[in-house]
């Protein structure tokens, strides 16, 4: 397909050399402006406003959520066995050290891939409906699981997004991940006089990560347990009735997290809160995220094109966690990744301030090319939509 994605790269460039300063701009905007999860209404109005003047009809809010937004549009001719592909776009910063996973860039990437689909499709007569997708909350909120739950991807076909990077990939290990919120609730006394009238929570959260430690010799090598004490007590003359911590266990399978490793993981709670006689209490804050899982028809379509941006794929590491993994697993899904600069590693002051340098142009330019090329050989083969399809399928049943 190497002459069709070439001819494809030269359809799309005038485009991109037209919105381009438009995406830079967004990018620029949402990045001197960081929001923290669910609390993007900058960026969501940002993002909105451009996708209506790009000609999408928009939802929002979605799924209960304020700062979530569902863009569509259909080619003229389009039925009803047209192919359907979602762009999602992601606005939310983290906490101190703003847009330093490059979500400024995502979202400025899908919102040009959205205009030049829409725009090739349009041109070119090509049947086709195209959703863009603005998912808030990332950055440890799970954002895309209450918009799945609300049917967001009903009678989606394919979905992608790109995430800038320290490398150019076509996927990379991406975990699952549980979060919990460990309490445990002992009784206070006075730690010189009366120690034995009291039951230690501290002493309860101690032993908790004691047991983990010991737990890792037993678990999988791609399991991960990181845990921080929110609250280590009171005061030291008192024993401390309620400690708290905050635990994320990941791996790199959907069910040896869910199945084997969280339990045995939440055990060790148990186990020391029955040794310290207190009471704990474990919650899970928000949805777990699930494993990415790129479908081999859209991923091997990506490389072609990345070739072509010039952009050859490298080996990726592990990048931690994503809800875009749980679309993956009921869609079939692309999550690549372009370099906003060679070994930078995302969520550090480095790459927050690289995402709202001049070097951002680039791998947005790539990022929004990538998307529409690839979407539009899809729309234009539509065999490449079945393909997909077969393998998600085969592997679903495997």
């Amino acid at each position: 397909m190497t002459a069709d994605i070439s001819a494809l790269r030269e359809e799309i460039a005038p485009q991109l050399q037209r919105v381009l300063p438009i995406l830079e701009d967004v990018a620029q905007d949402l990045h001197s402006h960081p929001e923290i999860r669910f609390e993007e209404h900058h960026a969501a109005r940002r993002l909105m406003a451009e996708a209506r003047d790009a000609g999408f009809e928009v939802e929002a809010p979605y799924a209960g959520l304020d700062t979530a937004l569902v863009g569509r549009w259909s080619a003229p001719g389009s039925t009803g066995t047209s192919p359907t592909i979602a762009v999602f776009c992601e606005f939310d910063a983290l906490e101190e050290i703003g847009h330093a996973c490059g979500h400024n860039i995502i979202a400025a990437a899908g919102l040009g891939a959205g205009m030049l689909i829409r725009q090739i499709l349009l041109q070119s007569g090509t049947p086709g409906h195209l959703m863009l997708i603005g998912s808030p909350a990332e950055e440890g909120g799970g954002g895309k699981v209450p918009m799945i739950e609300a049917g967001v991807l009903d009678g989606v076909d394919l979905a992608m997004m790109v995430h800038p990077a320290g490398e150019d990939a076509v996927s990379a290990t991406i975990l699952s991940r549980v979060a919990l919120e460990v309490s445990f609730t002992g009784r206070a006394s006075h730690a010189a006089g009366a120690p034995h009238r009291g039951r230690n929570a501290l002493d309860a959260a101690t032993l908790s990560l004691t047991a983990i430690g010991l737990l890792r010799q037993q678990l999988p090598d791609d399991a991960r347990v990181h845990s921080i004490i929110t609250d280590g007590g009171q005061a030291p003359n008192i024993i401390p009735e309620h400690t708290a911590l905050r635990v994320f266990v990941r791996s790199e399978t959907r069910d040896a997290l869910l199945e084997d490793i969280l339990p045995r993981v939440e055990k060790c709670f148990e186990g020391a809160a029955l040794a310290t006689g207190c009471e704990v209490s474990v919650t899970q804050p928000t949805p777990a995220y699930y494993s990415m899982i790129t479908n081999p028809v859209l991923g091997a379509l990506a490389e072609e094109v990345m070739a072509e941006l010039g952009r050859p794929v490298q080996e990726a590491g592990t990048l931690g966690s994503t809800d875009m993994g749980n679309v993956s697993h009921l869609v079939p899904s692309i999550h690549p990744l372009v370099s906003l600069g060679e070994g930078l590693v995302p969520h550090t002051r480095e790459f927050a301030e690289r995402a709202g340098s001049s070097d951002a142009s680039a791998p947005i330019a790539d990022g929004a090319a990538l998307l529409a090329i690839t979407a539009l050989a899809a729309y234009r083969d539509t065999s490449v939509v079945e393909q997909a399809q077969r393998a998600f399928d085969s592997r679903a049943q495997a």
